[in-house]
């Protein structure tokens, strides 16, 4: 008996059918299985099932062209481009005159985003990628990996010894020595790295981009990075007599180290930075700012991933400051520690829950201890936060750059930054002309723009600076 059932691709489009592969798939599915019956029968069954695909997922006859149809809409919604606003939310800028445009820029358009809810930009903030370094930005049940940057949970860790500050200078090739034996930069990790808790975690079990990366992690444990990373000796000396520290006022020697999540950070961001960008469709000028939404499987993977790199940088420091403490035979009197490039889940003044990423800008929430570096011959401030609603409860994580790694190669000689040094009684190792002291805004001038932000307990004075070669 000859098939009653004609077909043809103009019926399906004539009953909301895309032109797509899925009008193949239906015709080939349906001449196989309702050969006996007719057209209109037949188009009556699809048309329901292009009404309500997902009623039809279970069907065994027409779930694979229920599944074709999601999956045609899904990548038609992914390709959209979202609109953003024309006119950016208000913002609090601390310092603004201090900052160069390109960051304001990055600033406006972030705060254009339809999941923007709030920002605040810091007064050590410079252009950077996406959202500005120094940025602060608040939205809505997402998270934007390129927000939290590509160096996650990068952080400085302070360690106070009760040692004289005169034995900086003279046991100065010892303190050098230290610095030599315990800290590793770059590509040069430790024969041996130590083993820790967090290279146990279920993440690098769970998450396919984290499983692969368990090897790099467990290699560069203890380790940091190049550019601005250091380990460096200096002398604290503590200010305010009522500190959280219970220090006495008076001077230490302690060590400073900034560093992050090293390849594990690194290869985590690139990889969902990717996929956001695949999956939010912005303009040109917000491309990198593509977020992630926290309902989706992505969001979530990310938001472990991100937790984990954080952990695994807090894990790093601790292992150098560890060797240290050993090699010195001396236990820290106190320890201070704070992070940036990070999302944080927080409440705004009226309550609501929203995802804070900071980026190049640390936490300083109330009673919250950090520390904010100057450069290499500039002090560090040891803070205590004020909690600030208007900042997002933010400060800066440093001084901020005044000059692009490539200017400052062009335009300071190896001979000016000796001098510098010199002048400063700063001993550097490693290192290099982008890192310049000159290549940095005046932190005495930053700490004054953000006065109402934090409030000083003390400052920390480089001597001895090693960082990458």
């Amino acid at each position: 008996m000859a098939s009653k059932l004609k077909l043809r691709g103009k019926h399906l489009q004539k009953i909301g059918y895309p032109q797509s592969s899925v009008i193949g798939l239906a015709i080939n599915i349906c001449q196989k299985e309702y050969k006996r019956l007719s057209t209109n029968e037949v188009l009556d069954i699809l048309k329901k099932v292009a009404e309500s695909p997902k009623d039809f997922l279970d069907d065994r006859i027409l779930s694979p062209i229920a599944r074709g149809l999601i999956s045609h809409y899904k990548k038609i919604e992914s390709e959209k481009e979202i609109p953003i606003s024309e006119a950016h939310k208000a913002f609090p800028i601390f310092g603004q005159e201090g900052i160069e445009e390109g960051a304001l820029n990055q600033m406006y358009t972030a705060m254009r985003l339809p999941v923007a809810v709030a920002g605040a930009l810091m007064p050590d903030a410079h252009q950077g990628y996406g959202l500005p370094i120094g940025g602060v930005l608040a939205v809505e049940n997402a998270v934007i990996p390129y927000g939290v940057g590509m160096d996650i949970g990068c952080r400085m860790a302070l360690s106070i010894f009760d040692l004289p500050p005169e034995k900086l200078d003279s046991d100065k090739i010892k303190f050098k020595n230290l610095l030599g034996e315990n800290s590793r930069f770059n590509q040069d990790v430790f024969d041996a790295p130590m083993d820790d808790e967090v290279l146990a975690r279920p993440e690098f079990k769970e998450i396919s981009v984290v499983k692969r990366l368990k090897h790099k992690a467990a290699t560069q444990i203890g380790s940091s990075g190049s550019g601005n990373h250091f380990v460096e000796f200096g002398i604290v000396e503590m200010t305010d007599p009522k500190n959280e520290l219970n220090l006495p006022l008076g001077k230490y020697v302690a060590l400073l180290t900034h560093s992050g999540s090293r390849g594990l950070g690194a290869n985590i961001a690139q990889y969902y930075t990717k996929v956001a960008i695949d999956q939010c469709r912005l303009p040109k000028t917000a491309k990198h700012l593509a977020w992630l939404d926290l309902n989706s499987q992505e969001g979530q993977e990310y938001w472990l991933a991100m937790n984990l790199a954080g952990d695994y940088a807090s894990a790093c420091h601790n292992h150098i400051h560890l060797r240290m403490a050993k090699s010195l035979g001396i236990n820290p009197l106190a320890k201070v520690e704070n992070h940036h490039n990070f999302a944080w889940k927080e409440k705004l003044s009226d309550g609501r829950e929203v995802i804070v990423h900071r980026k190049g800008a640390t936490p300083a929430g109330k009673d919250v201890l950090g520390v904010i570096p100057g450069s290499m011959t500039a002090p560090g401030f040891i803070v205590r936060g004020r909690g600030n609603f208007d900042s997002l409860n933010s400060a800066s994580h440093g001084a901020g750059r005044t000059m692009s790694r490539t200017k400052a190669k062009q335009s300071i000689t190896k001979g000016v930054m000796k001098n510098v040094l010199l002048e400063s009684g700063v001993e550097l190792i490693g290192g290099d002309l982008d890192e310049a002291p000159m290549a940095y805004k005046d932190i005495e001038k930053v700490m004054a723009y953000q006065h109402e932000l934090v409030e000083v307990l003390g400052k920390f004075y480089p001597k001895i600076v090693r960082m990458a070669d």
